[in-house]
């Protein structure tokens, strides 16, 4: 089986419940307050750990005890670590507000997403030419870029997460088998007139595609939508694990999709998320 190496973002996210957002300028009562695992690098790791795949973690986290504390959890999970310790960031933070229908809203603070380098994936040893690299652009383009075309060199395939949505060089794009996009975020990929090995086109309710195989979506009843946080992450880690094994396409989105319904159903991020 293949190694999931995940580059991305590690952060923590400080969730707040409101009854409903509030408007500029107004103020609602809060009703629950929690500190959860997230960052989509993150997220997309633990959930391809999850499915049984042989995950290495490459990112970035503060010395401070939020960071201590996320590195703990990830290696309890198994999970193989490349993350860099910085003194002079802090671990990154989201803060999200979650109403009681499930939607939210977020705002990041990178902290040591910023700094996060490539050269972790020099100390993966051994790299295998089936070894697989799963990246999203939580982190600064720079480092998506250079970890892609360092994937390349290696031989790996390339899953790249496109979200949220940034241009990237043409070789960056043509090296992801799948780029795995949200369908109202296709027209700017269009527009760049760019081209990957080939697409998944997520499309919330209506299930995911990729190519001519389209897959529809396990419905969650409204009543039993949770939290969306982290829903996405779970389709696309999970999706990498099934590709590690040797899945074909229907299968990998099948597994991907069943994932993500199952994550709605549940607070936070990723499994017993709090930290």
């Amino acid at each position: 089986m293949a190694r999931v190496i995940v580059l991305g973002s590690i952060n923590v996210d400080l969730e707040i419940k409101v009854p409903v957002h509030p408007h500029l300028g107004e103020k609602v009562i809060a009703e629950e307050f929690s500190r959860f695992a997230g960052g989509k690098g993150a997220n997309q790791a633990v959930a391809a750990r999850g499915a049984g795949a042989q995950v290495h973690m490459v990112g970035a986290v503060g010395t401070d005890e939020s960071g201590r504390a996320y590195l703990n959890r990830l290696s309890n999970l198994g999970i193989h670590l490349h993350v860099e310790r910085h003194t002079d960031a802090p671990t990154g933070i989201a803060f999200i507000t979650t109403e009681e229908t499930g939607a939210n809203t977020i705002a990041l603070v990178h902290g040591a997403n910023a700094r996060v380098a490539v050269r972790a994936l020099e100390a993966i040893r051994n790299p295998q030419p089936d070894d697989l690299l799963l990246t999203q652009l939580e982190i600064e383009p720079e480092a998506v870029i250079a970890g892609v075309r360092q994937a390349v060199e290696y031989g790996w395939r390339v899953v790249l997460n496109l979200a949220p949505y940034e241009t990237l060089p043409a070789d960056v794009i043509a090296a992801a088998d799948p780029l795995i996009i949200r369908e109202k975020e296709l027209p700017l990929l269009e527009a760049d007139g760019l081209e990957p090995q080939s697409i998944v086109v997520t499309r919330g309710k209506r299930g995911a595609s990729w190519g001519d195989i389209t897959v529809q979506a396990t419905v969650v009843p409204e009543g039993q939508v949770v939290d969306t946080i982290g829903a996405g992450d779970a389709f696309c880690g999970v999706l990498a694990a099934a590709l590690s094994k040797g899945l074909d396409r229907q299968s990998a989105l099948e597994q991907a999709l069943s994932a993500s319904a199952a994550r709605v159903r549940q607070y936070g991020a990723q499994p017993n998320p709090k930290l």
